[in-house]
């Protein structure tokens, strides 16, 4: 089998991991597909019909049933990709916080990751894409050929999320964000260990263009990506 021209970038939430990506692909002109919207736009199906999230048999039946697209920007709104769900843009709607509470647990359930890993991995195979998430470079797509794991301490995410916050004139607890982000890293370290192979950076000390240049220089390295 061909190895396609593909970047796996995994890591927690909150660690710069979508905005690296979002950066390589555009660098590289590749696809940039932020696997994690899937699983957000189900959860958002799981919530406008009612269902509870922690029913593995429910939710693997509206994943099996739901059309999720991943398309190139349609409008100009500072969005990076259009999200369509069931014929529906959904791409700011999976942003609320109703959906970043529930996440984790709609997508726990290994019936309901198997439906989407398959659909990850058909594009994926396509090739020239940069596909970010938690497990892309350790199951999704194990034979790309430059797989990066980005990892940030919860101390210096909550610093990134409340200076992001302030910036925009929001308060908010600095426990209680603390506390949220523990619990998401704990929900998903089950799907979240480093392939063997991928190159690990911890972001803590550098800047995302810092990080970056790190990357690019392997991609240049990289001969499957010449």
């Amino acid at each position: 089998m061909t190895i396609p021209r593909v970047i796996t970038i995994d890591g927690p939430a909150g660690s710069g991991k979508s905005t690296l990506g979002a950066n390589v692909a555009m660098h590289l002109g590749f696809l940039y597909f932020d696997t994690g919207i899937m699983y957000r736009a189900l959860t958002l199906a799981v919530i406008e019909g009612n269902c509870d999230p922690s029913d593995a048999e429910a939710v693997t039946t509206l994943a099996a049933q739901s059309v999720i697209s991943v398309q190139a920007p349609t409008q100009n709104d500072g969005r990076q990709y259009t999200i369509m769900l069931n014929g529906r843009d959904v791409t700011w709607d999976i942003r609320q916080q109703s959906v970043e509470k529930t996440v984790s647990i709609a997508a726990a359930h290994p019936s309901v990751r198997q439906i989407l890993r398959a659909r990850q991995r058909a594009i994926g195979m396509q090739g020239n894409v940069v596909m970010v998430g938690r497990d892309i470079g350790s199951i999704v797509l194990p034979e790309a050929p430059l797989k990066i794991f980005l990892d940030v301490t919860i101390a210096e995410r909550v610093r990134r999320r409340i200076n992001e916050l302030t910036a925009r004139g929001e308060q908010i607890d600095v426990t209680q964000l603390t506390e949220s982000i523990r619990i998401r890293d704990e929900r998903d370290r089950h799907v979240m260990q480093p392939a063997v192979d991928a190159i690990y950076i911890n972001g803590d000390n550098d800047t995302p263009e810092q990080t970056l240049a790190s990357v690019l220089q392997f991609v240049a390295d990289c001969p499957a990506l010449r």
